[in-house]
């Protein structure tokens, strides 16, 4: 038999009977599009979390206050001597590092004339920008310390400064932040929002300032930026050895960048693909349809078997038509299962701009070769069972 009338046959027997060749395609269409579309919303989730935790740069060791103790009654959290601005001015001067950004964090109100709103407040070093990678739209950052104390400036977020002040130009002007004057010296450039942080809400005034307005004696955290002439491990055991040694003990937490990265790749990896998973069921179940159907159409054709086997059609050849029939029967599936999942994106990216999306090549391509590979188990057994049949026995059926 030649391939070609093999195929022309394998055709005819899908299109004798549309409407069952279409409900069953339809389980795998369906399966195909919930697995391709889950799969991009989780790869766009993913790509979205790493390009925003990436836009601070990467050669960043974040410290913070206590150190986690495991012990027999389960982690106990214990800081023996906050984190001071002593500790980010003596690690300032460590080999290899760029800037050093002592941070304190809270809420308060930022007032003008009659205006007020409840906006974040971040106490900060004067290389905050700098470390992460943030740029101004007007004037400058806050400056250093002079005689070891900050001047009373304040930074302003984009949306904070056009919720006090509009369009007009703030610089120079006086506002109070947490009941305390400040002096507006500069304008953040519009970042957006961080997982639901928004970065454009926001007050940035001098650390120790911070200090005295949230009564606190200690820093939340320090970052430190370094050069591309160290590693990150080197810089933390570095930064490690120094603070033991101003501390007397290790009692603060060092991240690296990469870790977190690290991390939250592994994460949102898994995540990505425990959510292509569930769409995995729809697959199984289009899986069944075609064992079903291809079982049902062996009993049907048994005959034709029959006919095929004695004017000279082997078994093996017998097998491979049916497990062709199966294989394009589920090759249309993943097809239209792809283009459904085209329509169901692009209504998704009308619907909702915002949710990140990120439809790979690759996965098409998976997902074709996932379609064929479901026709084939499904239909081994069926066709086998055809191959094996007896010419005689399966004419003697007619």
């Amino acid at each position: 038999m030649r391939w070609e009338d093999g195929f022309r046959l394998t055709a005819s027997a899908l299109v004798s009977r549309p409407l069952r060749s279409i409900l069953t395609l339809l389980g795998v269409a369906i399966g195909i599009a919930a697995v391709a579309l889950l799969t991009a919303i989780g790869e766009g989730l993913r790509s979205y979390v790493l390009d925003n935790f990436s836009q601070f740069g990467t050669r960043i060791v974040a410290i913070h206050p206590g150190k986690t103790q495991t012990g027999g009654l389960g982690g106990l959290l214990s800081s023996v001597r906050p984190l001071s601005i002593a500790d980010a001015d003596a690690l300032r001067r460590l080999g290899h590092v760029d800037a050093v950004v002592p941070i304190i964090q809270g809420s308060g109100d930022v007032q003008f004339g009659q205006l007020s709103r409840r906006s974040d407040v971040i106490g900060g070093g004067h290389q905050l920008a700098e470390a992460w990678r943030f740029k101004l739209a007007l004037g400058q950052f806050l400056p250093p310390a002079r005689d070891g104390r900050s001047p009373p400036y304040v930074v302003l977020g984009h949306k904070l400064r056009t919720e006090l002040f509009g369009e007009e130009n703030p610089l120079g002007e006086l506002v109070r932040v947490g009941g305390t004057r400040f002096r507006v010296i500069g304008v953040m450039e519009k970042k957006g929002q961080l997982l639901g942080f928004d970065l454009d809400d926001i007050a940035y005034i001098p650390v120790d300032w911070a200090q005295s307005l949230f009564n606190r004696e200690g820093l939340m955290e320090i970052d430190v930026v370094f050069n591309a002439g160290i590693g990150s491990a080197q810089m933390a055991e570095r930064i490690r050895r120094l603070l033991i040694e101003r501390h007397g003990e290790e009692d603060f937490n060092l991240t690296t960048q990469d870790d977190m990265l690290g991390s939250l790749n592994r994460i949102l990896g898994t995540l990505t693909i425990a959510i292509g998973a569930l769409g995995g069921i729809s697959l199984l179940v289009g899986a069944v349809g075609i064992l079903t159907i291809m079982t049902t159409t062996v009993g049907e054709r048994t005959a034709e078997i029959g006919l095929l086997r004695a004017i000279g059609a082997s078994p093996r050849q017998v097998l491979g038509l049916f497990l062709a029939e199966a294989t394009l029967l589920s090759l249309a599936g993943g097809v239209l299962g792809l283009g459904a999942m085209g329509l169901l994106l692009l209504a998704l990216h009308l619907g909702v701009p915002a949710l990140p999306l990120s439809l790979q090549p690759l996965f098409l391509l998976l997902a074709l070769v996932l379609s064929a590979l479901i026709g084939i188990l499904a239909g081994l057994a069926p066709a086998r069972r055809a191959a094996r049949l007896h010419p005689v026995e399966a004419l003697r059926d007619e």
